[in-house]
């Protein structure tokens, strides 16, 4: 790539910087105006981009596929286990076991608070969309049955879903983020733990409490929802059953950052075989993969004749077919974050903030959030936001490790953040939930802005502490 450095050698800050706003601005415009698809309006921008910097005719397919094919090296395995293990505690009953167990655990009064936990539980490896019309059936029957409105049910439950969405690997959001800033997923992990939490409690359930007590009475609708509704009591597995495959893959992860953080330090042997062994099944694909092939042995072929695989190999392209979509953005995303760096511009934006003297971290929360709120795509908003904050946080060598972690939680708290009309997810919500558009605004949109609020201002407490 010796003419692409040259040629970014040759243009100025400035022009950079200039070529960059015109890049975001047409991608925008193509997505939002023309209504392209976000696939083939990254594709088409990061092409204009590494022509218009220089990049040769020559070097401009390596560049383009270099970028796409590492994102999606990395990605596609991490969103396609979790989809299929989420699509695997949806169809089985699972869904229906954690909030029934819950509920009954917490009481009535507290059914609320139950019902959001087994929301969380549930919204770590399913998208929020599909989580909640899953869930929908068990709100709608818990608000019946307690002669309550149904935002008091349906929006901690919401809430519990956005947080998990925004904040939580395998949710294409923070695995395409910690993959562009070559973050390690387990302390991703950690901290949109340490973060989202919290953020959970306060804005994603308390916040949401109280917003659903000043919003007038909402009846459940008519109609229902959800793939488990069909699944007798008697088939349905146990609530144990249902903690282990939603925890293992966490277990599992976290076992290979303990691992490697004891290795680094000196305090085990690396190389130890036995060690060697635990941190591979610890890396975040092989612990989806292992945790996936057991919640297939325990939710579906256990106690089966006959039959067993076939409605597994259903399962999977139920499961896979949604995410396709996703993955070839954030592919996509990816190619426009490798242009951005070939091209020089990563280097310009580095630049610019240290004369500014803007926070890395403060710098790819707002870029993700106009983004968010010009187009309305979480998934594009954290994606494209990472590619352009890549070549800044990997230029520079304090930023390695957790404070890596932090600013990918950043990002995507930005990119989840201030929901409106033109995000889907706004319209699924207030749907299913028969609210209208004034109490959405009111309502959903204040606690996706509380949300990213928090989830930011405490990631960036996180990385002011390392």
């Amino acid at each position: 790539m010796q003419e692409t450095t040259q040629a970014a050698a040759d243009m100025s800050t400035l022009g950079l910087m200039g070529i960059a706003a015109a890049a975001i601005a047409i991608l925008l415009i193509l997505i939002i105006r023309v209504r392209l698809h976000p696939f083939f309006a990254l594709v088409i921008v990061s092409i204009g981009t590494a022509l218009a910097t220089g990049i040769s005719v020559a070097d401009l397919l390596p560049t383009l596929l270099s970028g796409f094919g590492k994102t999606l090296g990395n990605v596609a395995l991490l969103i396609g286990f979790g989809a299929v293990l989420g699509r695997l505690v949806a169809v089985s009953g699972g869904a229906r076991v954690l909030a029934d167990t819950l509920i009954r655990l917490f009481g009535r009064d507290r059914a609320p608070l139950g019902l959001s936990i087994a929301c969380l539980l549930f919204g770590f490896p399913i998208f929020l969309d599909a989580a909640f019309v899953v869930m929908l059936p068990v709100i709608y029957s818990v608000a019946r049955e307690l002669k309550a409105s149904l935002l008091l049910y349906g929006l901690p439950a919401a809430g519990a879903f956005l947080v998990m969405h925004a904040l939580m690997p395998p949710h294409p959001g923070p695995v395409a983020a910690a993959v562009f800033l070559q973050a390690d997923i387990g302390q991703v992990l950690f901290v949109a733990l340490c973060v989202g939490l919290p953020t959970w409690y306060v804005m994603g359930y308390r916040l949401s409490l109280l917003l659903a007590n000043r919003a007038p009475f909402q009846p459940v609708p008519n109609y229902m929802g959800g793939d488990d509704d069909e699944i007798s009591a008697e088939k349905r597995p146990a609530f144990g059953t249902v903690l282990l495959v939603l925890l293992l893959p966490l277990i599992l992860i976290f076992l290979n950052t303990g691992l490697s953080t004891l290795g680094q330090s000196g305090a085990i042997d690396g190389d130890n075989p036995l060690v060697s062994a635990l941190m591979l099944i610890g890396e975040t694909p092989i612990a989806l993969l292992i945790s996936t092939c057991i919640a297939m042995w325990l939710l579906v072929i256990r106690g089966r004749e006959r039959g067993a695989m076939d409605s597994i190999n259903e399962i999977v392209e139920q499961a896979l077919s949604p995410v396709c979509s996703i993955i070839l953005i954030t592919g996509a995303g990816g190619m426009f974050g490798g242009v951005l760096t070939a091209s020089g511009i990563g280097e310009a934006l580095a630049d610019s903030l240290q004369a500014f003297g803007l926070p890395v971290i403060v710098a790819g929360y707002v870029i993700a959030s106009v983004i968010r709120i010009a187009q309305g795509s979480a998934t594009v908003a954290g994606t494209t936001a990472a590619g352009i904050m890549a070549p800044v946080v990997l230029g520079d060598p304090s930023l390695v490790g957790l404070p890596a972690a932090c600013v990918t939680v950043a990002i995507v708290a930005g990119a989840i953040g201030y929901s409106h009309v033109n995000d889907s997810g706004f319209w699924l919500v207030g749907r299913f939930l028969g609210v209208d558009t004034k109490t959405m605004l009111k309502t959903w949109t204040v606690v996706s802005i509380g949300i990213s609020l928090m989830a930011f201002g405490l990631s960036w407490l996180a990385f002011s502490l390392l």
